[in-house]
């Protein structure tokens, strides 16, 4: 009785590989937040200023269960990045190995997110908003505000 509940609940676990991670996008001097976004499932959602072009530093926040578990195990707090016309890339010389793996970089040297997020089996949906704070109102960047960047710098 007692494999029968365990196998489908680690069958489940496994099944999940994106379980909340987060990201924040901002200006590369850390003054204004740019984006936000969550994994839910295998998907991940993320909502980006359309009217933003230039460099960016992105941090990534995994939950503490995560990090036990080691479920994003190549994933780095924090990249550099690029953002331009509501499309966010990483620059990829600070991590060819997870590049690599996740596959072909741009002309720049720089991963778009999508094919970044592939190495962890998630599909990125990006929303674009002509304001900066990537939507203040929702509840997603009400709790991403919330992160003491002092920490991060």
């Amino acid at each position: 009785m007692m494999k029968r509940l365990l196998l489908p609940l680690l069958f489940f676990a496994l099944a999940t590989p994106g379980q909340a991670l987060k990201l924040i996008v901002w200006d590369s001097e850390m003054q204004t937040k740019l984006g936000a976004g969550e994994s839910s499932g295998s998907k991940f959602n993320l909502q980006l200023v359309k009217d933003y072009s230039g460099p960016v530093k992105v941090i990534f926040s995994q939950s503490a269960d995560e990090k036990s578990r080691n479920t994003f195990s190549s994933l780095q707090s924090s990249y550099d990045g690029l953002l331009k016309n509501g499309q966010l890339s990483l620059l990829t010389s600070s991590d060819e190995k997870a590049a690599a793996a996740a596959g072909p970089v741009t002309g720049n040297g720089s991963l778009p997110l999508g094919k970044f997020l592939q190495q962890y089996k998630l599909s990125l949906t990006t929303q674009t908003t002509g304001q900066n704070s990537a939507a203040p109102d929702s509840p997603l960047s009400r709790d991403l505000h919330a992160t003491d960047i002092s920490k991060l710098k």
